[in-house]
């Protein structure tokens, strides 16, 4: 029995399958011993219906995996299990004229079975059920033909268990190539259907079926993340699709793709929003590990059984999806409507590299609605200073407004500060560094001197002067308003 088991546990995990039975048959066996077997797989081929209706209802009873499908067809279920059975009981008799016939079978029912969800160890089971129960009615027949008969079929036990390795050798690789085919396909869809939801042009008909792929309520609350490097930085290698890693309460996070170091990673103990680490600018984490890569040939290897479904709600992962410009980032929601607390947390735990970008668009409900999600992301983006950061949309409005009319923005600022521009650049500096932090400070000029490190006097001269220049009022409210949105366009869409 070494002889037997040796091989069988190479062919399962791997290595190169036996040699073809003819051939097996030369160097072990001798013409009395393939003669009793020819005569005993002959019998075999006759009585096949019974044999098939005795391994399909051991496999409903012994096999869970096959359990279900049996209960759902048993008609194909029989008809496939005989179709083998006829295939690879003939293999024994005549093997060259049934060798690729039953390959192709076994393929076929391993491209089948994968495409029916059924576990592999359950199809491989069912193989190896299939080979016993030939083998136990060979030796059967054998005895009641010849009970000394029995004694030859030692010198073919060890081809016969070979030959039943080498055919679930060849369903383990249909099964794995047809999971892998799966897989990707599936990941097309997702990938697909999710551009579909932020271009908006998905179909209302289509947002159940989407909902149940994605794994996300049709009528859920939802937000969208834009991510992008700075405008000059220099460009990496890899995917840049930051994972997540959002606080509790939050969707849980899912990495998808390899994370690259110009975009920002999210952890539980990254420091509070608009602020950086030890003075100096956020950090990045090292340790950030690939998802998997896309394409048929760099898909996990899991099995239909074991892999997770799509992410239930609520918690579930982000979904991105890669723009022309920017990483989106689907969020699904799922605190109380109305309370910014979940895209304050968000915004506080991004920890991003020094010069990266993100915007954060206003709540949307639905799925319908990403593409306006997707939208006021983009808005939210565009809204971020070029030197990066992080900005809510719903919290810096003025600044949106410029940036989706920048004609309009620019002509606000040549106008209200064009002034300003005759001065030296050192001079007109100063005065629209002092002007932004009197605004910043809420008009306070004993606050915004102690940012500008100066006397309180020193930023009221400087608004003096700026209101001798540009004839404008900063205690009139519509020149503050027009002085606010001029400083932000000359910020926002400076060359």
């Amino acid at each position: 029995m070494p002889q037997v088991v040796r091989p069988r546990i190479a062919v399962l995990h791997g290595t190169h399958p036996a040699s073809p039975l003819p051939q097996r048959f030369r160097s072990l066996a001798d013409r009395e011993a393939v003669e009793v077997l020819h005569r005993a797989a002959r019998v075999l081929v006759a009585s096949l219906p019974v044999l098939t209706d005795r391994l399909v209802e051991a496999l409903y009873e012994q096999e869970p995996g096959y359990r279900a499908a049996i209960e759902a067809d048993r008609a194909e279920i029989w008809q496939e299990v005989h179709h083998s059975l006829r295939h690879n009981v003939g293999s024994l008799i005549q093997p060259r004229e049934f060798r690729e016939a039953a390959h192709r079978t076994s393929r076929r029912i391993g491209e089948i079975r994968a495409e029916q969800g059924v576990p592999l160890d359950a199809v491989l089971h069912a193989f190896r059920m299939g080979g016993a129960m030939v083998w136990q009615d060979l030796v059967d027949e054998t005895a009641r033909r010849d009970p000394d008969d029995v004694r030859l079929l030692v010198h073919v036990a060890a081809d016969v268990w070979n030959f039943v390795d080498e055919h679930c050798g060849i369903v383990g690789d249909a099964y794995r190539q047809a999971e892998r085919r799966l897989s990707w396909r599936r990941e097309n869809q997702q990938r697909l259907m999710i551009a579909a939801l932020l271009d908006g042009t998905a179909r209302i008909a289509d947002l159940c079926e989407a909902a149940a792929m994605l794994g996300l309520p049709e009528q859920g609350r939802y937000a969208v993340l834009a991510v992008a490097s700075a405008p000059r930085a220099p460009q990496r290698p890899g995917p840049a699709r930051p994972p997540l890693n959002l606080p509790a309460a939050l969707p849980v996070a899912a990495p998808y793709g390899q994370s690259g170091p110009d975009l920002p990673d999210v952890r539980p103990d990254a420091v509070p929003y608009g602020r950086s680490g030890e003075g100096g600018p956020p950090h990045v984490r090292p340790d950030t590990a690939p998802y998997g890569q896309s394409g048929p040939d760099g898909l996990p290897h899991h099995r239909p059984d074991t892999a997770p479904p799509p992410t239930a709600f609520p918690g579930t992962a982000p979904l991105w999806h890669t723009g022309p410009d920017a990483e989106f980032a689907i969020l699904r929601l799922t605190g109380d409507p109305g309370d910014p607390g979940e895209l304050h947390a968000i915004a506080a735990a991004l920890d991003a590299p020094a010069g990266t970008r993100a915007g954060i668009g206003s709540v949307v409900e639905g799925l319908a609605a990403l593409g306006d999600a997707r939208r006021l992301a983009e808005t939210a983006l565009r809204a971020c200073p070029a030197s990066g950061g992080t900005v809510l949309l719903d919290e810096h409005l003025p600044d949106a407004l410029v940036v989706t009319s920048p004609a309009l923005g620019s002509a606000l600022a040549d106008r209200v500060l064009g002034p300003l521009d005759r001065l030296d650049p050192s001079d007109r500096d100063v005065i629209l560094e002092t002007l932004t932090a009197w605004l910043d400070a809420d008009g306070s000029a004993q606050r915004a001197g102690a940012r500008l490190y100066c006397h309180r006097n020193t930023v009221l001269n400087r608004l003096r002067r700026f209101e001798q220049l540009t004839g404008r009022c900063l205690t009139r409210p519509r020149d503050a308003v027009e002085v606010s949105l001029a400083l932000a366009a000359r910020r926002l869409l400076a060359p």
